[in-house]
């Protein structure tokens, strides 16, 4: 069983500019790796497995070295999401795919251990603005 939990953070300047940063590189990388799954699909009628677009990480990361700047598991959940998301789409006989993620609900998953939850000592969510 998988536990979920929201929570409502409130971020600190800094925070806010390293989420953001995270969110645009998120949707850049869904985006970018779903053109590259849409044309390998298109000449060999398979797309990229999850493995395949992790593969593609380091040289991505080399041509666009903003893309180093968040952390790596925000974007192998990129890949993880989209390699799943093919696959359903796959299933369910769909013969066009939307090209970009939605923007209204930007969302990305991080692991409870991860470095992005603290910033200088102070975890989001613990205690709102005064």
């Amino acid at each position: 069983m998988k536990n979920v939990v929201k929570v409502r953070i409130y971020p600190t300047p800094p925070q806010k500019q390293l989420l953001s940063k995270a969110f645009g590189c998120a949707r850049w990388y869904w985006n970018n790796s779903l053109n590259a799954t849409n044309e390998l699909y298109k000449e060999t009628g398979k797309g990229l497995s999850q493995i395949g677009m992790n593969s593609r990480l380091p040289a991505l990361k080399k041509e666009f070295e903003w893309l180093g700047e968040t952390y790596s598991q925000v974007l192998q959940s990129v890949s993880l999401n989209l390699s799943r998301s093919f696959i359903n789409f796959l299933k369910e006989g769909h013969h066009s795919q939307n090209s970009n993620q939605s923007t209204t609900n930007s969302q990305f998953s991080i692991l409870k251990t991860s470095k992005l939850l603290t910033i200088s000592g102070n975890i989001w969510g613990a205690s709102p603005p005064k």
